[in-house]
């Protein structure tokens, strides 16, 4: 979606990709989605306009969503084949290239807002499991109970998944955010709980710098969502930045590029992303797609099912 110079600010949000078809959704639960959609993108929104950086704006969007049972990522998460729930998640600032990733999780209500204590507070990049907890204590993090993060919803998916012997993306999977800040910078994050019945330890792209989450202040903020592994493969959220780099390719004809990338490899799923001009672009190759954007000037706009 193109749009001027004029417009200098705004984000975009998901709530995951996958089999999302309208007679299992319905009209009220379709509201539901939509409706926290629009909330996160309220609170990130309120940051930008507010003249706050895009970093901000996207920390601020990603927790409405991991706070929302509906979405996998915090309270909602995917359970594994432990009956457990193990969080990721991953931040990016686009001036600096810093960046900050949590994975493993397992007593963190917000892994967005650990993420960034990452990124700002412990000289490291990613941190994993105990270790990431324990420097989450040190910095004045709550832990909570596993329980907190699981729903009646996900654990039926989880047994599912166990009947059929398989791991598999959730149907509602993965959040995520992007951003530009009125002064040009840009932003990302995403949190996952991952797939449901997942290997224990498994780890996604959310949290892989360049496979799931991406920012570069040059190009393009971008989140991921669907079946990591072919996200990770095709490095998919920096080779999205990488056409817009090298091959002088709008934001568009990246993302569908990327997308296409990921598809020949066998993968689902879709992303986000936003440039440095406010263009914004929305790909996926499922069935749906909870996603939102909200740009300067303009009203919000949500959307659930659409074209694969």
């Amino acid at each position: 979606m193109r749009r001027s110079k004029g417009e200098r600010y705004g984000l975009a949000v998901h709530g995951g990709a996958g089999l999302l078809l309208r007679r299992d959704i319905g009209p009220a639960r379709e509201r539901a989605y939509r409706r926290a959609l629009g909330e996160s993108l309220e609170a990130g929104y309120a940051v930008l306009r507010g003249g706050g950086e895009a970093l901000d704006a996207v920390v601020a969007a990603v927790r409405v969503l991991e706070d929302s049972p509906l979405f996998n990522a915090g309270r909602g998460a995917a359970v594994n084949a432990d009956g457990i729930c193990e969080l990721d998640a991953a931040v990016m600032v686009g001036r600096t290239l810093a960046a900050g990733a949590v994975a493993g999780l397992q007593h963190i209500r917000n892994p967005i807002l650990l993420a960034r204590a990452v990124m700002e507070r412990s000289g490291h990049v990613m941190m994993f499991g105990a270790g990431a907890e324990r420097f989450a204590q040190e910095t004045g993090f709550e832990l909570v109970a596993n329980a907190y993060f699981q729903t009646p919803e996900r654990r039926r998916e989880m047994e599912t998944a166990r009947r059929l012997l398989r791991g598999e993306p959730s149907k509602w999977g993965t959040v995520g955010c992007v951003a530009l800040d009125r002064k040009g910078g840009l932003a990302a994050g995403t949190s996952t709980g991952g797939m449901t019945n997942k290997k224990f330890g498994r780890v996604g792209d959310s949290p892989i710098i360049g496979a799931g989450t991406y920012a570069d202040d040059a190009t393009c903020a971008v989140s991921a969502t669907g079946h990591g592994e072919y996200f990770i493969r095709a490095v998919a959220a920096r080779e999205v930045s990488a056409r817009m780099e090298h091959r002088g390719e709008t934001l568009e004809r990246a993302a569908a590029a990327t997308m296409a990338k990921v598809a020949r490899l066998g993968g689902n799923g879709g992303l986000i992303a936003i440039d440095r001009l406010g263009n914004v672009a929305l790909p996926f190759n499922t069935t749906g797609m909870h996603r939102g954007f909200r740009l300067s000037g303009g009203r919000a706009v949500t959307a659930v099912l659409g074209p694969r």
